[in-house]
């Protein structure tokens, strides 16, 4: 909410200018052209390289390997980090994906989407050398990626035409959904499963599965996965399967704790529509009840038996 004029009054120009130049930053920018930032951002060239040089001090950026330009820091992070943690979502989803992490001795993930992106909010790593790399934080584009894929299976086909009905998509590796009807029908098939599979789908050598989560009213508000070097992870047979169901109780989990009420017998992975269909053809192949025999005239007093009931 934009503050009130009266409010105005308190704002600091300097604090705005830092806020600018750190969001920035945050979106992409390196500011590898002083000269270029400063004019975008309406800040004088000078007081742009104070900033820079406070914002580096504090910690909230750094120099990007090589010293060409500057990047998110680690202050930064610690302190967004810190601010993600107060939510629900990420509390709820804590314990859980540390459990499935040192079960499996894999990452694991809790992510939600924004616009063609994935945004990375909780991130849980097993002790060992070789683990996934991504901070929380972190932004991948939701086609190429498990969590990503999982979100939009379960979104509305029009809302998924309006994000990727314009032109080609980026290709990751050869596994990735390059088109509109490939991602159709690749988020097709997650949603019947319930789970999104990739082997080498977005970056070669890394295996991931993910599970959505449902919130109160049953829409998906994010997803989690778990992920892990393709010579680790479990690519088929009992260990896969066993996988799988660890993924989709987990996000079960965090749904219920979350306010989502399952039906019990409905597959998580399905839409609504699909659910409605089944329970049709399901009550089609059911047994009818029998109806009660026409009452016959009786000529005694006697009273019959009744038939029990089918």
């Amino acid at each position: 909410m934009p503050p009130r004029k009266s409010e105005t009054l308190y704002i600091a120009p300097p604090a705005q200018r830092a806020v600018r130049l750190l969001r920035a930053v945050v979106e992409g920018d390196a500011v590898t052209n002083t000269s270029v930032t400063a004019k975008a951002l309406g800040i004088n060239r000078t007081t742009l390289i104070r900033l820079l040089c406070t914002l580096e001090a504090e910690r909230f950026i750094e120099r990007r390997p090589g010293g060409d330009g500057f990047q998110v820091g680690v202050g930064f992070i610690g302190l967004a980090a810190r601010a993600l943690a107060g939510q629900d979502l990420v509390q709820v989803a804590t314990p859980v994906l540390a459990r499935l992490s040192e079960t499996f001795g894999l990452s694991a993930h809790l992510g939600v989407l924004d616009g063609h992106d994935v945004l990375y909010l909780l991130r849980r790593a097993p002790d060992l050398p070789v683990v996934s790399n991504i901070r929380v934080g972190s932004r991948l584009p939701a086609h190429a990626t498990t969590m990503g894929r999982i979100i939009l299976a379960h979104l509305p086909a029009a809302a998924v035409t309006a994000l990727y009905g314009r032109g080609a998509l980026k290709a990751f590796t050869d596994k990735t959904a390059t088109t509109l009807a490939k991602l159709e029908a690749q988020i097709a098939a997650d949603r019947a499963a319930g789970l999104a599979w990739s082997r080498e789908n977005f970056e070669p050598g890394i295996d991931s599965v993910a599970a959505a989560v449902l919130g109160p009213a049953g829409a998906v508000v994010a997803a989690i996965n778990v992920t892990g070097p393709s010579g680790q992870f479990p690519a088929a047979g009992a260990a896969k399967a066993r996988l799988g169901v660890a993924v989709r109780e987990a996000a079960a989990e965090i749904s219920a704790r979350l306010g989502h009420v399952s039906s019990g017998a409905a597959d998580p992975g399905r839409s609504g529509i699909d659910l409605a269909k089944s329970a049709a053809a399901s009550e089609d192949r059911a047994p009818r009840r029998a109806r009660p025999a026409a009452k016959q005239p009786s000529r005694t007093k006697t009273p019959t038996k009744k038939s029990p009931r089918v």
